[in-house]
């Protein structure tokens, strides 16, 4: 469309596990996500912490110099838990709090594999998308089929006119 242009996306909050999985692939994809995204100068908006999957995108977007906020509620710093903070840290009072300032700071959201944290994340950002709180970009990084399962539940709650997208 003449005159129509696609906002750029200057930070993405990218959600994940913070173990590793089974599976070497899982941890290379993160690493490989976090170089692709400070090749493009994209800065990193995340949970935070040095563990798992989170802690290699971020690493990787460290090493290659663009900038990586991780979010943080207290009792999860103080106790140590996620390991160390890759760079920046912004520390918050509760987990629905960390979901609102990642949201406020992402222009996009990418899920990479994870568990019952990351698809709170990714089902939190993708309600607000239907109800039309926000049009900002939502992916899933589908390692290996990972998320084949849950993307057939998907198409079966629409089919079901459960679920509505709307392009």
């Amino acid at each position: 469309m003449a005159g129509s242009s696609v906002p750029k996306i200057k930070d993405i909050c990218v959600f994940g596990g913070s173990g590793l999985g089974k599976e070497q692939e899982f941890l290379e994809s993160a690493y490989h996500l976090g170089r692709v995204l400070a090749e493009r100068k994209i800065h990193l908006v995340y949970r935070g912490g040095s563990l798992g999957l989170m802690g290699g995108v971020s690493i990787a977007v460290f090493l290659r110099g663009s900038q990586v906020l991780g979010v943080v509620p207290k009792a999860l710093a103080e106790g140590d838990i996620i390991g160390k903070i890759v760079r920046e840290e912004l520390q918050v009072s509760t987990m629905s709090e960390r979901l609102s300032v990642m949201f406020n700071h992402a222009d996009a959201f990418i899920a990479l594999l994870g568990g019952l944290g990351t698809l709170e994340e990714i089902f939190h950002i993708s309600s607000w998308a239907q109800l039309n709180i926000h049009q900002r970009p939502i992916g899933l990084l589908n390692i290996n089929g990972f998320y084949n399962t849950l993307l057939s539940f998907l198409d079966h709650a629409v089919e079901q006119q459960f679920l509505t997208f709307s392009a």
